[in-house]
């Protein structure tokens, strides 16, 4: 089971309101031993929306869906969802409450729309302004808002997938590689990930943009116990290869 992400908005495309959404899960999700495995951003085009959900649905993959849920007319999340599960949208009781409870007398069908969800969908609660989101199957759906949709995203890996957090520790460690090139140290990372089948090794090229000396970031990253050996093993190849290291600043 991985974990993906869904962004939805013409805003971002547009580069009207830069995305904070990814970076943020990434925390959230290593917070909890954690790891994302991808990320789309979509349009709001409710043909890409129900496609892109048809495909992900199908996937066994833990997703979050950020934005769209709304009652705006450019708000398609919902009835997305509901095409792309093949049922229907209906008003859900618990979220009707919810929203009856915040406006009162002022509750309009406009609003109560926010609450109408694929049909067998469970609500998110919202503690910020109360009108829930919603989850179906593994897929949840929040809002676009940062300060609604992530303590939302907590609540539901608290809630829904606590039996997964801290499962497969990992770790990871690297050198900085001066005087090689990613064509030269490539037999060498092959190597390390053949002899050490539980770590992946990576090289991170910079290219001097910020006036700091050309280098590459290698290190390996997986099991912990694995960890130290295998960058014994890098190490000693860089070496071999004529070029030098050093430790990555703290």
């Amino acid at each position: 089971m991985g974990f993906g992400a869904i962004i939805i908005g013409d805003e971002i495309l547009r580069g009207k309101r830069e995305d904070k959404h990814f970076a943020k899960l990434i925390g959230i999700l290593g917070a909890r031993g954690l790891r994302l495995g991808w990320a789309e951003y979509l349009d709001d085009d409710p043909e890409r929306i129900t496609a892109t959900l048809s495909r992900t649905l199908a996937s066994g993959d833990v997703v979050f869906s950020f934005g769209g849920i709304g009652g705006t007319p450019d708000d398609h999340t919902r009835q997305c969802a509901a095409r792309a599960l093949g049922v229907d949208l209906v008003l859900h009781p618990d979220a009707e409450a919810l929203i009856r409870g915040r406006f009162g007398a002022e509750t309009t069908l406009v609003r109560l729309r926010m609450g109408a969800f694929p049909r067998g969908a469970e609500i998110i609660p919202n503690s910020v302004n109360r009108i829930p989101g919603f989850s179906v199957r593994d897929h949840h759906f929040v809002p676009g808002f940062p300060s609604m949709a992530w303590p939302m995203v907590e609540w539901v890996l608290d809630q829904r997938y606590c039996h997964l957090h801290h499962r497969e520790a990992e770790a990871d460690a690297s050198i900085i590689v001066y005087g090689s090139a990613e064509s030269t140290l490539t037999p060498l990372m092959q190597d390390v990930e053949s002899r050490f089948r539980k770590l992946k090794v990576f090289s991170l090229p910079h290219m001097g943009e910020d006036g700091s000396r050309r280098h590459i970031e290698l290190g390996v990253r997986g099991e912990p116990a694995e960890v130290a050996e295998a960058l014994e093993v890098l190490k000693q190849g860089v070496v071999a290869t004529g070029a030098t290291f050093e430790s990555p600043p703290a």
